[in-house]
């Protein structure tokens, strides 16, 4: 870590640089207009970072095209970026689902000089002038940490996982098992992948709770699409039942949406880790215009609470994404308590 101090003071300098007042073009021309794909719109979270991103992007004076939404197919996305590319856009925002299939569009893309900022997902090839993340797998950590302290280190869990397509599903995934193997042995996991689908994670859970009426945790992979699926099994099966009733299932979730505050507060799930959905909108848009404006980044520490890092593709800059219990969950912070 010789370089720590030097590069963490240039990363910390660009972006203070960058950030401003949000209408600085001194480091280049600035001008051009962002091109943004969403990536479903059946998604709490996700209907959440939709309705940040206009505010953000007026916010940040950013010239912001209409937005596409590629609907969860990775063919509508490529379709959606070459037809914004067509209208004009010199930078492109996107949330590749499938983040294997996006890297012939990334080349494409590289090819002709439009850099790309990818939120939320990680592309496992292609050139990304910035990915706009949180610590997945620090997700999957804490929500082994978490069942794992309230199961005493034994029984059975149900992982309700993402898509194994996404880096976001292999990052949870693979954290979470690594974690229950390393720390708590005397768990049994059962993982099933749900393709962030509703529908598939209730029949799964269905299913699961049938074949092992004795299980005593669910690791949601997505709030936004798994939560009232996992509530309504538990229902059905009397099992949504208050944390100190013998009965009670622990489920721990990712998103920080309202509607997970809110079950916490009513005791029906326990935790979840707050994706923050408002920063994802504000710098996925803040580097896309850093990216016209022809700033560069170094990895390091910033002046927003993250760390940028080095990928083999790129730079990632991975915001915070705090665990939230009953203790915590009525934090005027959060942006979860914020939304209208």
């Amino acid at each position: 870590m010789k370089f720590g101090r030097v590069v963490a003071g240039a990363a910390l300098l660009a972006v203070v640089t960058a950030c401003g007042s949000g209408t600085t073009t001194e480091t280049g021309s600035g001008g051009g207009k962002v091109g943004i794909d969403h990536p479903r719109a059946d998604s709490d979270f996700w209907n959440s970072y939709i309705k940040y991103v206009p505010q953000m992007a007026s916010e940040l004076k950013v010239d912001l095209m209409p937005a596409t939404n590629s609907q969860n197919d990775v063919a509508k996305l490529v379709n959606n970026v070459q037809a914004l590319t067509g209208q004009g856009a010199k930078v492109i925002v996107m949330a590749p689902q499938d983040t294997g299939a996006i890297a012939n569009t990334l080349t494409q893309l590289e090819n002709k000089k439009i850099p790309v900022v990818t939120v939320d997902t990680r592309p496992d090839k292609g050139k990304v002038y910035m990915v706009v993340r949180a610590d997945n797998r620090a997700y999957g950590t804490k929500a082994c940490e978490f069942l794992g302290e309230k199961l005493g280190g034994k029984g059975k869990v149900v992982q309700l996982q993402g898509a194994l397509s996404s880096i976001n599903g292999r990052d949870r995934s693979e954290a979470f098992l690594d974690c229950m193997k390393t720390k708590f042995p005397g768990i049994t996991v059962f993982s099933e992948p749900t393709e962030w689908e509703g529908s598939k994670a209730a029949s799964m859970l269905q299913t699961r709770l049938e074949q092992n009426p004795d299980i005593k945790g669910v690791y949601m992979h997505a709030g936004g699409v798994h939560l009232a699926p996992t509530l309504q099994v538990l229902k059905q099966k009397s099992l949504l039942v208050a944390p100190e009733d013998p009965k009670h299932v622990f489920v721990v979730s990712n998103d920080g949406i309202p509607q997970e505050f809110e079950s916490i507060r009513k005791g029906e799930i326990d935790a979840t880790v707050s994706q923050p959905a408002d920063l994802y909108a504000k710098y996925a848009l803040f580097y896309a215009k850093a990216a016209l404006e022809g700033k560069t980044f170094k990895p390091g520490p910033t002046d927003h609470d993250s760390t940028i890092i080095q990928l083999p593709n790129g730079l990632e800059d991975q915001l915070p994404a705090p665990l939230v219990t009953k203790e915590n969950v009525d934090d005027k912070s959060l942006w979860g308590n914020q939304v209208n």
